[in-house]
């Protein structure tokens, strides 16, 4: 079956040529996928103080840009989270993969901050294609071990929101500093749709007929069984100050750390701004289990946000790098164990529309408290705005892990 049948959402033929991938190529495809487009969705952050010094925007208008890439890809959630249900999880990708290419290639060549917006809104379009149709496919191919699923699917996708700033800044000391690392980008993303091409698609999860088939695709008011109700709102809960601390790394992060290293070298702050993310990606592969994981997690997370501002006060590099490490070791154990949580109370036909659901509220909180930090700092300053912000993500995780620790003990008894 063909990338064009599955988009008119065709059923598959018995005789249909392609590559008949094993498993491991499948689970490697899925999740390269996602990966190399959050790459590119983040490799902007080292870029920032160049763009802004190149079209003349301020640090608001910068937190504007990475919003942009946000609700474009939650809109895109609530409109299409579900439709890889319908087309197949391939089509999605390379649906996901057309879209990264123009948006890597708007932003490359933006002259204004209307266009560096409209790139960001594409790259946030492509990776919402991708979220949901990466995440179920890994889950489908992996049926037997659901928690293995859900690492895969956080260790790539925080994998390459964590490389996408040391990428950047590393291809910015190429000539075009905020162009150079799009063009590359592209080439890399033109090469996977060959493969994605050539493979023999499996059947999509939920079978169309009728006389309107199109009409599945429309927008569905976002449900959730009663069963998967408590760990749905938990997980998102959690991811939403997951993104909430990531959005500040990716965005205003960069000029807030070259004030704490005294340092100007874009591949150093883009490695400084991905730690966290990076941290939190690693942790995916460490075995941690037990009942008081979360609480744990969100408890190091707390303290973390509070040591990196506490790191600027007293203008101490290692203190910022150990407590980057920690937030996001911290983040990725307790998110990963409530969102495996979620993601095995959902029926398998749902699968990508909860996903998506949980994702557009965690995605949430990289928009709106990054763009009040942005007034913020406008007003009162970058420093003493990201103070405030990180005593409030900190109250925010502790919080948390307080509700958690509850139900541990109760749980228990």
């Amino acid at each position: 079956m063909t990338v064009f049948s599955e988009l008119r959402m065709r059923p598959a033929t018995a005789d249909g040529w392609g590559w008949d991938a094993s498993i491991t190529a499948r689970l490697v495809m899925a999740g390269v996928v996602i990966f190399t487009l959050l790459v590119g969705a983040n490799l902007a952050t080292p870029l920032y103080p160049l763009l802004q010094a190149k079209l003349g925007i301020t640090a608001l208008d910068v937190t504007v840009a990475f919003s942009m890439y946000v609700l474009a890809l939650v809109a895109t959630l609530v409109l299409a989270g579900h439709w890889s249900d319908h087309i197949g999880r391939r089509a999605a990708l390379v649906l996901a993969v057309l879209v990264g290419l123009a948006g890597g290639s708007v932003f490359a060549t933006a002259d204004s901050l209307f266009t560096l917006c409209a790139g960001r809104a594409l790259q946030g379009i492509a990776v919402a294609f991708a979220t949901g149709a990466s995440s179920a496919a890994l889950r489908e191919l992996l049926p037997s071990r659901p928690e293995w699923a859900s690492r895969f699917t956080l260790l790539a996708s925080a994998g390459g929101v964590a490389a996408g700033p040391a990428i950047g800044g590393v291809l910015s000391l190429l000539p075009g500093p905020t162009s150079t690392p799009y063009y590359l980008h592209s080439l890399a993303l033109a090469a996977l749709l060959v493969p994605l091409y050539l493979l023999k698609a499996r059947p999509a999860i939920t079978s169309v007929s009728g006389p309107q088939p199109l009409s599945v695709l429309a927008p569905r008011r976002p449900s959730v069984s009663r069963e998967a109700r408590g760990a749905f709102w938990l997980a998102s809960a959690v991811g939403f100050l997951s993104f909430t601390v990531f959005g500040f790394c990716l965005s205003l992060a960069p000029g807030y750390f070259a004030q704490i290293v005294h340092a100007d070298s874009r591949p150093l702050i883009g490695l400084l701004a991905g730690l966290t993310l990076g941290s939190s990606a690693l942790s995916q592969l460490v075995a941690v289990r037990g009942r008081f994981v979360v609480p744990i997690g969100l408890g190091m997370l707390a303290v973390s946000v509070l040591l990196i501002a506490a790191a600027a006060a007293w203008s101490s590099p290692w203190l910022l790098i150990l407590a980057s490490i920690t937030a996001g070791f911290g983040q990725g154990v307790s998110f990963r164990t409530v969102f495996n949580d979620v993601a095995g109370k959902v029926e398998a036909a749902r699968h990508a529309q909860i996903i998506s659901t949980v994702y557009v509220i965690t995605y949430l909180g990289s928009a709106f408290p990054v763009i009040g930090l942005g007034l913020a700092a406008g007003v009162v300053g970058l420093q003493p705005a990201v103070a405030g912000f990180v005593v409030l993500c900190s109250m925010a995780a502790g919080t948390l892990a307080v509700i958690t620790l509850r139900g541990a003990l109760r749980r228990r008894a």
